[in-house]
């Protein structure tokens, strides 16, 4: 038996700068774009993995989640405490460069960890963080 990541969810609060910012920041491809009362759903993810997406969703669309909730949700959202996505790249360096160049909110320039790792973070245009990982050599 295998299991494979298919899809993940972030939520968004506005689906064109969500769009702009996955298509035109990160070059990921737009999938499909589904509305419903006013609400996006827009599946994207990066051409040379089609079979793993990361689905931008409306938080307020969740079902069960109370008025309470929801604002509990916003208020994460707009400081960058409620999602995260872990990406890599081959050239950790030159895709920062290009990303920064994007006027994107930086919140960490590329650096050694402690861990093991090297990366770099940023936000999306909904607070949720974005965390670039050099791809192992």
């Amino acid at each position: 038996m295998t299991i494979t990541i298919h899809s993940s969810f972030l939520p968004h609060d506005d689906p064109t700068a969500a769009t702009a910012f996955y298509r035109d920041v990160l070059g990921f491809e737009v999938r499909n774009d589904v509305g419903y009362n006013g609400l996006h759903w827009i599946t994207v993810g990066p051409a040379e993995q089609p079979d793993v997406s990361v689905v931008l969703y409306p938080p307020q669309a969740t079902p069960g989640v109370t008025d309470d909730e929801r604002r509990t949700v916003a208020e994460m959202m707009a400081k960058g405490t409620f999602a995260t996505l872990i990406l890599s790249t081959d050239d950790l360096d030159a895709t920062f460069d290009r990303v920064q160049g994007m006027e994107v909110d930086v919140v960490q320039e590329p650096m050694d960890q402690p861990y093991g790792i090297r990366d770099c973070a940023f936000r999306d245009p909904s607070g949720n963080l974005i965390r670039l990982n050099q791809k192992p050599a």
